[in-house]
């Protein structure tokens, strides 16, 4: 009956966004009702044009199919912004409760900005140096789950649909390659792997896992014959693909890669990146405010990381102690078993703290993994993967065993509080068990607020006693200021001209990162431009927020409350942040 009742409501929305309706009128006092009922339509549709976004959250249907990302399928999506953007500007903001006021105003700036965004060039990139439509599907695929025989035929299904899917893929890519869109010549080296990665025999797959260890439910027959039926898909299919996207981005993009690192060099550069900053920031700051801000951050955290070096004696230069940490071996893990257990141990320490800092906690557990050997190298330090939405998988800390002479064990304290708990782990599974929440506010991601708050993740590790030894501290500031770099090289090489190895040198210059790292990292801002703004922007509110209410509450205030509030509230543009925080410190002084 559930599943019928979305499927009729789903035709609804179709028929609506098919003849372009005009809502109907309602009643003032109506308008708490309508809202809701709006987003939660929203959300349907949303679900239903993205099954993979469905998978990756234990949503159970469509199963068997991926995105259309067609013409026909994109002009789709925009009516779909369009119709509910006009419905929700029949709301009255002043009629509707103090909740159903945040839910408006977050509803809004997602309706506003990703209808934006699909008017923009982007759509041509659909790869940048952290992830890809190949790789992101293969990871997708990862979190299928199998209960009984249709799972195995559906996922059959979905990667027999894959080879539609990636002629989609590469045919926008030809369109952006003929609008002058492309990306950089400079950070593709090695990517082309990354492609051929993939191209296996079919029981050497990753498609292929599901089948290893079927379940056990499943008579032999059917076993063999699910086998046969996925070989069979994974050499007509699934490979040809990618042996057809390694052969396009061989002969055809990598010749077409443009010369300058800055999106500003392409057409409509200089209003993409303009619409990034404040994209992924959720402000309405500028390219130059943020470079300007970058640039004082830079400098406070360079004076606090010379302290350290002063009080640990160190009698060379700044560089020459950066020089220290980078080729010492004592500073690095002596295989990647030691490495994991010892993140494992740091995971493990911190999840014991957090009564004392949270008074609210998800029951969602996670794990801890490696990165995929396939997309490791040109891959960040780490990255969280969240929990399904139904409770039905758990979340994981995804860490980076590539090149081990890179990944010094005085940066892991921060890395893990950031990617596990009390960073994206916390927030990301507490906003998910958010009954109360609108599902569309249980499951979208703004950026600022929740990488900002990976990076106070960091930061609040100094009072959760996580850096015991000098070393453990240098490598939380050499954290923070990474995502102080970023602010300054990102709007350099994208607003103001900066060259790759101009990005590279000053990051190095300032901070202890390895250089394959730094590297790794300045490729990433190139080809995902704006998003690195969003950790030192979001954390420098959610402090400024914090010491607010520390004013204001004098002894009234306590951090675990105000951790709650920040978290059991839902992700939401950082003006909205502070209007939340602001009216539960008003709400606590009367």
């Amino acid at each position: 009956m559930k599943s019928l009742l979305k499927t009729l409501l789903f035709s609804t929305i179709v028929a609506l966004v098919a003849c372009q309706a005009q809502p109907r009128s309602l009643a003032v006092n109506a308008d708490n009702t309508e809202l809701a009922q709006m987003m939660a339509e929203y959300w349907e549709a949303q679900l239903e044009l993205h099954p993979l976004m469905a998978n990756n959250l234990g949503d159970p249907r469509n199963k068997d199919k991926l995105t259309d990302l067609s013409s026909l399928g994109q002009q789709r999506l925009k009516r779909v912004y369009d119709v509910f953007t006009t419905r929700l500007a029949k709301i009255e903001l002043a009629q509707l409760s103090p909740e159903q006021q945040v839910n408006y105003r977050v509803f809004s700036w997602i309706l506003k900005n990703e209808r934006a965004l699909l008017d923009t060039p982007w759509k041509y990139y659909t790869f940048d140096t952290y992830s890809g439509w190949h790789s992101g599907f293969a990871q997708e695929m990862e979190l299928s789950q199998f209960s009984r025989a249709q799972d195995y035929r559906d996922y059959i299904a979905r990667l027999a649909a894959f080879a539609k899917y990636g002629e989609e893929n590469i045919d926008l890519m030809k369109q952006g390659l003929a609008a002058g869109h492309a990306q950089p010549c400079a950070t593709l080296d090695g990517y082309l792997d990354s492609i051929r990665a993939y191209q296996k025999p079919p029981q050497q797959s990753v498609f292929y896992q599901p089948f290893v260890n079927m379940l056990a439910s499943l008579k032999k027959a059917e076993k063999d014959d699910l086998k046969q039926r996925a070989v069979a898909v994974i050499e007509q299919a699934v490979n040809p693909t990618y042996k057809r996207y390694a052969d396009f981005f061989a002969n055809r993009y990598l010749p077409a890669c443009r010369q300058q690192v800055g999106i500003s060099s392409v057409p409509g550069g200089p209003e993409l990146y303009d619409f990034f900053v404040k994209y992924y920031t959720s402000t309405e700051l500028d390219a130059e405010q943020i470079h300007t801000l970058g640039l004082a951050e830079v400098k406070r955290i360079r004076a606090e990381m010379q302290n350290i070096i002063d009080a640990l004696g160190f009698k060379g230069s700044f560089k020459a102690f950066l020089q220290e940490l980078r080729g010492n071996k004592k500073y690095y893990p002596k295989d990647k078993q030691s490495y994991l257990y010892y993140a494992a141990y740091l995971a493990k320490k911190v999840d014991g703290k957090l009564p004392a800092f949270f008074s609210y906690l998800p029951r969602t557990p996670y794990g801890l993994k490696e990165i995929p050997a396939e997309i490791a190298p040109k891959t960040s330090t780490a990255y969280y993967q969240g929990g399904a939405g139904d409770g039905s998988r758990a979340g994981f800390y995804n860490l980076n065993t590539f090149g081990l002479d890179s990944r010094p064990l005085y940066e892991l304290p921060a890395l893990t509080l950031h990617e596990a708990v009390p960073g994206h782990h916390l927030q990301i599974s507490i906003q998910n068990e958010m009954k109360t929440l609108p599902d569309l506010r249980r499951f979208y991601y703004f950026h600022a607020f929740g990488e900002g708050w990976g990076l106070y993740a960091e930061y609040l590790g100094e009072e959760m006693g996580m850096y015991p030894s000098p070393y453990d501290r240098f490598g939380r500031l050499t954290y923070e200021m990474w995502r102080a770099c970023r602010l300054v090289v990102d709007s350099g090489m994208h607003a103001k001209g900066w060259r790759r190895q101009q990005a590279i040198d000053y990051m190095a210059n300032n901070m202890a990162l390895s250089i394959h790292n730094i590297t790794t990292e300045v490729d990433r801002y190139i080809t995902w431009p704006g998003q690195a703004l969003a950790y030192k922007v979001g954390e420098l509110k959610i402090r400024e927020l914090r010491k607010y209410a520390e004013n204001k509450l004098a002894d009234k205030f306590s951090l675990r409350d105000f951790h709650s509030q920040v978290l059991t509230r839902g992700a939401v543009p950082l003006s909205v942040l502070q209007a939340n925080i602001e009216d539960w410190v008003a709400g606590q002084l009367e």
